[in-house]
C-alpha cells in the first residue's frame, strides 16, 4: 500500500540492509539493536533445541518488539475505540508498505508515524492497519493497538483480518529489488512466535472464512490459505511485492525451524553468525497494491 506524506513535511530516507535469524526454542537470542543513527544487522545464533514436553515442543520465543510508545507520540495520536480481538491467531500475512527503501533505521519511527497519520487521516481508519512492522534493519515493531501478545484484529488484508496478523516490511519489494536477510528473518521470528501460540506449522496452511466479497473470494467462503500468506493470497493486489513474494517458501522453512520443527528436507539446525552490512541499492521501481 502507498501512503504519501503530507504536503510540507520533509521526507528524507537514506541506505537499505540486515540481521540475522531469530533463536528457536531453548536457542540462544542475542538481539543487539543500535544506538542512534548505526545501522547493525542483529546477530542471532540457531542451535537444535532441546527436548520438551508435547505441550510446548512448537512455540517459538517471543522475539523483541519495539511497542508502540517508541513511534507513537501526542503530536499525531489520534481518539481511537478500543481494539477488538480474535480467539487466536492462525495464519500471518506479509505486506510491504510500498514506501522508499533508502532510509536509515534510525529514521524508522518518523516512517511508521507516517503511515499512521495517513491511515487514520487520510484513509479515516481508527488505528494503523498492520500489527507489525519490520524494518531493513530486523527492527520489529508493534503496529496496532491492543497489545502484541494478543490476539488483536488488524486491518491489513481485505476479508480476512479475523484470526491473523499482519506484517509489513518497512519498503517497496518489486521483482529485481534486494530483501534484505535481516528484514525476512525477522519476519520469520514473529510469525513462528504467533502461530506457534496456536500450534500452527508456518509451512502448512490455514481455514479461513472470507469477510468481505472484495477479497479474492465471496463472503463466507472458507478457504485453505497458507500459514505464512503474501497479502495477494487473500486480496487482488501486487503486495507484497514479487521479491517479497519470492522469500516467503524460505520464511516459512526459517519460522518452522524457530518453532523447533527443523525443515521437511531433513537438515540439521545450523548456527547463524553474524553478517556484516551491505551495501544499499538503488532506488527500488513503483509498485502497485491493493488496500487492506
Amino acid at each position: 500500500m502507498r501512503v504519501f506524506p503530507r504536503a510540507g513535511r520533509r521526507t528524507r530516507i537514506t541506505a537499505l540492509m540486515l540481521l540475522g535469524c531469530l533463536a528457536g526454542l531453548t536457542a540462544v537470542l542475542a538481539l543487539v539493536l543500535s544506538a542512534r543513527g548505526a545501522d547493525r544487522p542483529v546477530a542471532i545464533h540457531l542451535a537444535a533445541p532441546a527436548p520438551a514436553s508435547p505441550a510446548t515442543r512448537f512455540r517459538a520465543p517471543r522475539p523483541h518488539i519495539v511497542p508502540r510508545s517508541a513511534w507513537l507520540d501526542a503530536s499525531v495520536r489520534r481518539t481511537q475505540p478500543p481494539p477488538r480481538y480474535d480467539d487466536q491467531v492462525v495464519a500471518v500475512f506479509v505486506h510491504h508498505t510500498d514506501s522508499p527503501n533508502g532510509y536509515s533505521c534510525a529514521q524508522t519511527p518518523e516512517i511508521i508515524r507516517r503511515l499512521y497519520t495517513g491511515q487514520t487521516g487520510d484513509r479515516a481508519w481508527d488505528d494503523i492497519g498492520y500489527n507489525f512492522l519490520v524494518d531493513r534493519c530486523g527492527t520489529i515493531y508493534e503496529g496496532r493497538a491492543g497489545g502484541a501478545d494478543r490476539a488483536v484484529t488488524g486491518a491489513h488484508t481485505q476479508g480476512f483480518n479475523h484470526r491473523t496478523a499482519g506484517i509489513a516490511a518497512l519498503g517497496t519489494f518489486t521483482a529485481g529489488v534486494p530483501v534484505p536477510r535481516a528484514m525476512t528473518d525477522a519476519i520469520a521470528a514473529v510469525a513462528a512466535w504467533k502461530l506457534g501460540l496456536a500450534d500452527v506449522d508456518p509451512r502448512g496452511s490455514a481455514r479461513l472464512v472470507s469477510s468481505n466479497g472484495l477479497s479474492r473470494y465471496r463472503e463466507g467462503t472458507t478457504v485453505a490459505l497458507p500459514a505464512v500468506a503474501g497479502h495477494q493470497d487473500g486480496y487482488r493486489t501486487n503486495c507484497p511485492g514479487a521479491a517479497l513474494a519470492a522469500r516467503l517458501p524460505e520464511i516459512r522453512e526459517t519460522a518452522a525451524r524457530l518453532q523447533g520443527r527443523g525443515t521437511r528436507a531433513g537438515t540439521p539446525l545450523r548456527t547463524l553468525m553474524e553478517r556484516p552490512p551491505a551495501t544499499a541499492p538503488g532506488p527500488p521501481a513503483k509498485a502497485s497494491t491493493g488496500t487492506p
